[in-house]
């Protein structure tokens, strides 16, 4: 196991780079069932599982574009279209459903898979609520939005596979001092925070820009990424409990980007009733 603690920025994102991105192992089950069914076995039915696991999603954009041909004029960030281009053989052979995230971390890393395995739920979450919005807004990239929302804390979710008692002792630091921003803590154990080293891996792995711009909360002058931005932070809260109470003013926020009341936004997202049966459980 790599040893983080005398690992810099750089050395962090050279090894990122060069390493195999582990998966889901219910992603390796669904591929593997799925190449074993030829009759149902298509770019579609194989992007259908891709999609789910952020981790298998960003190593199947990593290799497409580290092995992009010149003739591809435009950035490609739909993963049906990713596996169109590279054809059903290469991606599953070139960009193959291993190793495993259950076997990179072993049974002594319990814990960090509970972490990591809420923390690609969530994602998962972001991502529908992002790509509703866009549709909603009536907005041509919908898609690039639900990658780039299901992507925006892959660094997380790397670390946790390949840092996690390091990344637990961050967890330790929160719990500790509940006023402690997750920068100040993630600094305090790394020496630099997890969005730098997120931005650094995109621009070395030659993400799309528009995705690196989607990804990076900075920007957040742009409606696409404030779309991104709230999803992301109501996945997160929301995952708190719906009593959370940075929720009212995700709410405000989203109302203010869709054109909506706040009242509109509980609806849509089904926040009376998940936290009417939090509180009436059957």
């Amino acid at each position: 196991m790599l040893q983080p603690k005398q690992r810099s920025l750089s050395e962090w994102v050279n090894f990122l780079t060069t390493t195999e991105i582990p998966v889901l192992k219910q992603t390796a089950r669904n591929l593997q069932a799925l190449e074993q069914d030829e009759q149902h076995m298509c770019a579609r039915s194989i992007a259908h599982v891709v999609k789910y696991d952020p981790l298998m999603t960003v190593k199947l954009l990593r290799y497409l574009q580290q092995h992009k041909h010149r003739s591809q004029e435009h950035d490609v960030v739909e993963v049906e279209q990713m596996i169109m281009i590279l054809g059903l053989e290469t991606t599953l052979n070139k960009v193959s459903a291993k190793p495993l995230v259950e076997e990179i971390l072993g049974r002594d890393n319990m814990g960090a898979l509970v972490y990591l395995l809420k923390t690609t739920h969530r994602a998962n979450i972001a991502s529908s609520y992002a790509f509703d919005w866009a549709v909603r807004l009536h907005d041509l990239h919908f898609e690039e939005i639900r990658i780039a929302a299901l992507l925006h804390d892959i660094a997380e979710m790397l670390m946790w596979c390949f840092a996690p008692n390091e990344m637990l002792k961050i967890k330790h630091l929160q719990k500790s001092d509940k006023t402690m921003r997750s920068v100040t803590a993630q600094e305090s154990i790394f020496g630099f925070s997890l969005n730098q080293l997120q931005l650094e891996l995109a621009v070395k792995w030659k993400l799309p820009k528009l995705l690196i711009t989607l990804m990076d909360d900075n920007c957040s002058n742009l409606q696409r990424v404030r779309n991104v931005a709230l999803a992301v932070n109501l996945a997160r809260h929301s995952a708190n409990g719906w009593g959370d109470a940075a929720l009212p003013d995700d709410y405000e926020g989203i109302a203010k980007l869709l054109h909506l009341q706040p009242g509109d936004i509980m609806t849509i997202v089904g926040a009376h009733k998940q936290h009417e049966e939090s509180n009436n459980p059957s």
